[in-house]
């Protein structure tokens, strides 16, 4: 039997829409991976993007364990001498509430070109309201 290897005119994309509303950071951010990695469906090649879009609406109602809503940290450097910037957890969650489960999700990517294409499919809005309607989404209900 040979190893089935999709090609770019078999991808058929859909669009999800995900609740965050009190679910957990991290086991969100995965099922969202596999979703837009495409390792959800039986057609996965890990060398083409066959994933799904995925619209997370909610995202500032995520809820974090243990003590990591007062202890997690994130970083960016500038690139310049002394650049570290740090950004606490609570902050980020008040000023940018999408950018936590963006960067979450970006994590559990590969470190590749296709990872950087693949992110893109991750649409994630604070509030209830998303602009892609038009594209009728199904909603995916997230286990666990």
């Amino acid at each position: 039997m040979k190893t089935y290897s999709q090609k770019a005119s078999e991808i058929q994309r859909e669009w999800l829409v995900v609740d965050a509303q009190n679910q957990v950071l991290g086991r969100l951010a995965t099922q969202i991976a596999t979703l837009i990695r495409g390792k959800h469906k039986p057609t996965y090649t890990p060398s083409m993007d066959g994933g799904d879009f995925v619209i997370v609406v909610n995202a500032e109602k995520i809820r974090v364990t243990g003590d990591k809503a007062n202890q997690k940290i994130y970083y960016r450097h500038s690139n310049f001498p002394g650049g570290l910037k740090r950004t606490a957890y609570k902050v980020m969650m008040q000023t940018h509430p999408e950018r936590i489960i963006y960067f979450a999700v970006k994590g559990m990517l590969p470190r590749n070109r296709l990872s950087r294409h693949i992110i893109k499919k991750l649409k994630v809005y604070a509030g209830e309201s998303h602009p892609h309607a038009s594209q009728s989404p199904k909603v995916y209900a997230v286990k666990g």
